[in-house]
């Protein structure tokens, strides 16, 4: 198989986020062949709006949304929890992604999810929002590669995750297994 393309979209906008971190240290985990790329800018797409999602208007940070899901082979949507959900700027980029409806660059796309908080809750209301809200989008939720990381403002506090051996070892079993769906995919 060639090199592997995954997308990374973190659902925190704050350049500091753990989540970012998670982000940045998954990539680190990615094995010989697999490349990881953050996408960057998910802050500066327009809220999803039908009236200017037609060609000629459809706005440059969508369209390079879109186009970065379509190359990447799987998705790893890194996830806070805001209020007991998911963060608008992450849903907002799925929204892009499902359209248009039934061939957007989300569809059947293999996507892991892993979420971060403060809270002992470990985003687990959010990440629930996020399986559903990819799955509808026509993305192929891959459940053995989920995360949950609590408790991260203690946890990472003094380091970065990529220090942290039991995150990097997490977030690798994640990455590969996502790997493996995308392998196996791609062999059928």
């Amino acid at each position: 198989m060639s090199q592997t393309r995954l997308l990374a979209l973190v659902g925190s906008l704050r350049a500091g986020s753990f989540n970012r971190q998670l982000a940045e240290a998954a990539a680190q985990t990615a094995p010989e062949g697999v490349q990881v790329d953050i996408f960057s800018g998910l802050g500066d797409i327009p809220f999803y709006n039908e009236d200017i999602d037609v060609p000629g208007q459809v706005p440059a940070q969508a369209t390079a949304l879109r186009e970065a899901v379509t190359a990447a082979d799987g998705l790893l949507l890194f996830v806070p929890e805001y209020n007991g959900t998911i963060p608008a700027a992450l849903k907002n980029a799925i929204d892009w992604a499902s359209r248009p409806y039934g061939a957007g660059s989300i569809k059947e796309k293999p996507i892991a999810v892993i979420s971060a908080s403060i809270s002992q809750n470990a985003a687990k209301w959010s990440h629930g929002d996020t399986v559903k809200a990819a799955g509808i989008a026509g993305g192929s939720v891959v459940e053995s590669a989920h995360l949950h990381f609590g408790t991260i403002g203690q946890r990472f506090a003094d380091a970065h995750p990529r220090e942290d051996a039991e995150a990097l070892t997490q977030l690798a079993a994640a990455v590969r297994e996502l790997v493996e769906v995308v392998a196996a995919r791609v062999n059928a």
